[in-house]
């Protein structure tokens, strides 16, 4: 992987684990073979590897992403469960 690429990416996204999360199903998605999210969103990929295109293309803005806005803590309860009869 570029590391310039990695660091223009991080500063977009702000979180080291999500960046980590949206590049790896991204390349999933690349290198699935089907269907159309498996082909690069850029162009001139030529010498990159998928890691590389699916960098660019988040910072390119070819493919969006949301941050969670309230994540909840193992403190906060959960739904109650409901008892078989």
């Amino acid at each position: 992987m570029n590391s310039e690429l990695c660091y223009k990416a991080l500063k977009k996204v702000g979180n080291a684990n999500t960046l980590i999360n949206l590049v790896s199903k991204r390349v999933r998605q690349l290198t699935s073979g089907g269907g159309g999210n498996s082909r690069p969103l850029v162009t001139e990929t030529a010498n990159q590897g998928w890691a590389d295109i699916a960098l660019r293309e988040l910072i390119e803005d070819k493919i969006g992403w949301e941050a969670c806005e309230h994540i909840p803590t193992s403190a906060e309860p959960g739904p109650k469960k409901r008892k078989k009869a």
